[in-house]
């Protein structure tokens, strides 16, 4: 098993060392991203014990009900009718102390496989003495949260190993709606994937609108959309749309969606390279998302322009907060709004 240092380690390189039988006497698991520490603890036991071994070789233990002197002394007991026996410590950043860990890792008992599941952050760095220790005879891995514009890729990913397609206009709308929780958009996907009819295998955005909240009729998107193209007409439907739905389209909902998206605008005029591909790495989106929307928008406002719709979607997110705006309602702000931007 190759060493990794600094967190450097994938999850994708835990998954092939264990396949490939590199199995380590210990895991810590930890980081903001909680997906990929539940997804490989459960991969590591799984592969460790077969599941008529797990009622006797496998030992869950909380961070917040337990200290290390318990979990240490669980991964020095022996297995019991299997080669490995595996300890799983749930909740670790509640730990109190982990001095005591530091003897075992200098003689790691090499029948046991201890996993550390850290959520919410990342192992104190004041411990430097027992993370050169954990590096040196296990596993250190660091799960980060996605960025914004990784999410429509890990989101094609995750549906192409469920043997199924999805369009890229779902995918987008889907990491907007959803966000960075990997373990919600998982579940919202498979949700997805479910109301699938026999014959269908492609998650469009129609199933998107019919089973994650989204509007059938009217929705942010096609409000964007509209903006893109410069249509007067069905933005102004949509604003009085979303005025009647207030309750399910409250301006704070559309704004950043708004802001956002110009934002994205501005800083394509200044991408180094003009091409769609180029664009999307300076962004930061996809290169769907620049054809389908960025290089139409570009070709009917002005940076100038861009400039002052989001300064002006400053203001107005200001003045739906009551600031300087004692009457005004959402409704009619965010008409103000549409006016200014289309004008």
């Amino acid at each position: 098993m190759a060493k990794k240092t600094g967190y450097a380690i994938t999850h994708e390189t835990i998954i092939r060392d264990i396949q490939g039988g590199n199995i380590a006497p210990v895991y810590y698991l930890m980081g903001e991203e909680s997906y990929y520490i539940d997804r490989l603890a459960t991969f590591i036991v799984d592969s460790v014990l077969k599941p008529e071994e797990k009622d006797f070789n496998l030992c869950t233990l909380y961070g917040p009900d337990t200290s290390m002197h318990d979990v240490v002394q669980a991964a020095l007991s022996y297995p019991m009718g299997a080669e490995r026996q595996v300890v799983v410590v749930k909740e670790a950043q509640k730990l109190t102390s982990l001095e005591p860990l530091s003897d075992y890792l200098k003689h790691p008992l090499l029948s046991t496989v201890l996993i550390f599941c850290h959520k919410n952050g990342s192992i104190d760095q004041r411990k430097a003495g027992v993370v050169k220790l954990l590096e040196k005879t296990g596993v250190v891995y660091e799960s980060n949260r996605l960025k914004d514009y990784q999410l429509p890729a890990w989101i094609r990913s995750y549906v192409h190993r469920k043997r199924a397609d999805i369009e890229p206009m779902a995918e987008n709308i889907l990491a907007d709606h959803v966000g960075t929780d990997l373990n919600r958009m998982a579940g919202e996907i498979d949700k997805l994937l479910l109301s699938l009819q026999d014959g269908e295998s492609k998650i469009t955005s129609r199933h998107v609108a019919a089973h994650i909240g989204i509007s059938k009729e009217y929705n942010v998107y096609e409000l964007t959309d509209a903006l893109v193209r410069k249509d007067v007409e069905k933005a102004m439907k949509i604003a009085s749309y979303f005025e009647k739905t207030s309750k399910q389209n409250p301006i704070q909902k559309t704004l950043p969606v708004l802001f956002k998206f110009f934002q994205n605008l501005m800083l394509s005029y200044y991408a180094p390279d003009p091409s769609p591909s180029g664009i999307a790495a300076w962004v930061g989106t996809s290169q769907w998302a620049v054809e389908k929307n960025i290089l139409p928008a570009m070709r009917m406002y002005t940076g100038r322009k861009v400039m002052e719709i989001i300064g002006q979607i400053r203001r107005t997110d200001a003045r739906s907060k009551g600031v300087d705006n004692p009457a005004t309602g959402e409704g009619e702000l965010m008409k103000e709004l549409l006016f200014f931007i289309l004008h």
